[in-house]
């Protein structure tokens, strides 16, 4: 079967009227938690039935989590039903909470691996961690959901590991490319038989193009996942190898860092996501990762909206002078002065002392607008700075509000 369902080559405005006629119950649901209930407060659901409507919805920054779990154990008041209403429970570092719910494939990961070509009755080896952490469940359930039989290996005990691909000819790996070169090379140099592994669905870590071409020359062909640890899986790559396609089920959004405005189709900015699960619905949560959209659809026919996958993190705070800046004030500054475009504030050091230049995009070098914004950058940083007005379009389009050259 070419596709996991019907879902994936639906027309995308039937796919965009089914998700918004589902957020605002979604979102009642959300707001009968304690911490939900406050976030959203004289939010009205029954009015958020579009992009723009969500759009002004507040984040939730996953960086936030970890303190707002400590302050209302376990889950911060983000999850209306007890611990013991989920599977399983487990945590991550910072510690943030996250609970399994009980239904089949509860992180929907199984469409990830049949676009990764495997189907039931193969075999995967998943060495992602079963301990306390969810990701080797999160590969787990998706796998048996696909109806594959998993081996539970987790990281590490490589010599181990090769027994159990002599005797059980694994199809599949899941877990990071990293190890899964580890495992190539000790499998070599012991000359044991890897050849089963034609398949690798590969998470958790970054996967270069040298690495990618390293394992397609060993006869294995690797697919990238984008998952968490809150949300399972967010984006995965099919056989078209063009971007990362957004899974079912979830609302994806690229916003500028340090705000949760969208910015414009394939501009790089901070992933957020909207999750439709009513178990465990996430609203607008800003993960701190970078990423951008791309345009169309892929080659394979899937539908849905694809990113480019991971480009590096949103959370670009840095110290200057003693003093914390965040991209949220540069945010303020573009705000202040709407007739800029992308801004850039560049850290560096003169002789023995932290300096800011902020440069920003105009559409002339006015020395008037170049004064007003530098009074700005002083009121919203508390810090001097020099101003740049450059070229409109000539800033690149990564994402980086803030660049800390100091150590370069």
């Amino acid at each position: 079967m070419r596709h996991f369902d019907t879902l994936e080559n639906s027309d995308p405005s039937h796919r965009h009227a089914n998700l918004f006629s589902r957020l605002p119950d979604i979102l009642r649901h959300a707001m009968a938690a304690p911490g939900y209930a406050q976030h959203l407060k004289g939010i009205t659901p029954a009015t958020v039935i579009n992009r723009a409507a969500l759009a002004r919805l507040p984040l939730l920054r996953k960086s936030e989590l970890s303190a707002l779990h400590k302050a209302r154990p376990p889950f911060g008041g983000f999850v209306s039903g007890p611990a013991g209403s989920f599977g399983r429970l487990f945590t991550s570092p910072g510690p943030i909470f996250e609970p399994e719910a009980k239904h089949p494939d509860p992180w929907r990961g199984a469409r990830a691996l049949h676009a990764a070509g495997l189907q039931a009755g193969d075999v995967v080896l998943n060495t992602f961690s079963y301990h306390l952490t969810p990701g080797g469940f999160i590969f787990d359930s998706a796998a048996r959901a696909l109806g594959c039989a998993v081996i539970p290996a987790g990281p590490g005990n490589v010599e181990q590991q090769l027994e159990l691909i002599e005797a059980y000819r694994p199809v599949a790996y899941a877990g990071t490319p990293d190890f899964l070169k580890i495992l190539l090379d000790a499998g070599k140099a012991a000359k044991r038989d890897m050849s089963s592994i034609k398949r690798a669905v590969v998470s958790g870590a970054a996967f270069p193009k040298s690495l990618q071409d390293e394992i397609k020359s060993r006869g294995v062909d690797a697919y990238q996942a984008f998952a968490t640890a809150d949300l399972g899986f967010i984006a995965y790559e099919s056989a078209a190898r063009d971007g990362l396609i957004v899974n079912e089920d979830l609302i994806v959004e690229i916003v500028r860092p340090g705000t949760g405005d969208p910015v414009p189709e394939g501009d790089v900015g901070e992933i957020v996501v909207t999750s439709l699960d009513p178990h465990h619905p996430w609203i607008r949560l800003a993960l701190g990762d970078l990423s951008a959209t791309l345009p169309g659809q892929s080659p394979c026919g899937r539908s849905n909206m694809r990113i480019k996958g991971w480009m590096g993190r949103a959370d670009q705070a840095t110290k200057v002078k003693g003093m914390f800046v965040r991209p949220e004030q540069v945010a303020e500054i573009g705000q202040r002065h709407p007739e800029l475009g992308r801004l850039r504030l560049v850290v560096s050091r003169d002789g023995e002392n932290d300096a800011m230049i902020l440069k920003a995009e105009a559409a002339s070098a006015d020395a008037g607008l170049q004064d007003a914004v530098a009074a700005t950058l002083r009121a919203v940083s508390k810090l001097g700075g020099t101003v740049e007005l450059v070229a409109a379009g000539s800033l690149p389009n990564d994402g980086k509000v803030i660049a800390d050259e100091r150590g370069a």
